[in-house]
């Protein structure tokens, strides 16, 4: 059983990504789908704020499922869209931006879009992500450059050791099925 201390004292020490797709005519059951796809369906799932838990490590999503129990209480970021308009491209992507001193928190951050391909989602969650860690870390940078600009400013200032994002998008079903996406950050002991 797990005590008050360590229920309120829970950082998680590893997590992993994943994403998926789910198609239902309910929208409930394509989102289902779309978790079921994610490999995380069976788990009682907690949205949380963003946060990288300092000296966390990243998990392939192999590995990390092997740590989820049915009916576990899981917190994740998570970021989703959903559309029952035929040909309707839609994205959810969550990026993460993790700081070189690992005893540092780093940012996760959640986009949904329609009409942006995979790069162009994963680009702007990873700049979410790395400009909120770039602001606490006290780093100088113009909001307005580009992202690639802004890339080599977090490389030259060797404090932002690393960013990436998982991103899945889809074409809304041709019939007008719910179509449901999903990409997640999944926390875990």
């Amino acid at each position: 059983m797990i005590g008050e201390t360590d229920l309120f004292n829970l950082v998680p020490s590893a997590l992993f990504f994943t994403k998926g797709v789910g198609k239902h005519r309910e929208k409930l059951t394509s989102f289902e789908l779309a978790l079921r796809s994610a490999g995380i369906a069976a788990c009682n799932l907690v949205r949380v704020s963003s946060i990288f838990p300092p000296g966390c490590r990243i998990l392939s999503r192999a590995e990390g499922v092997k740590r989820l129990k049915p009916g576990q209480v899981t917190f994740v970021v998570m970021s989703e869209a959903a559309t029952r308009e035929p040909h309707r491209l839609i994205a959810a992507t969550v990026g993460v931006a993790i700081p070189r001193d690992n005893k540092l928190y780093g940012y996760l951050s959640e986009h949904h879009s329609f009409g942006e391909n995979e790069d162009t989602a994963g680009d702007y969650a990873e700049e979410l992500a790395a400009e909120m860690l770039a602001t606490t870390l006290g780093l100088d940078f113009d909001p307005d450059k580009s992202w690639d600009e802004k890339k080599e400013v977090y490389r030259l200032s060797n404090q932002i050791v690393r960013t990436q994002n998982v991103t899945q998008t889809a074409v809304g079903d041709k019939k007008g099925l719910w179509t449901t996406v999903v990409a997640v950050a999944v926390l875990v002991g």
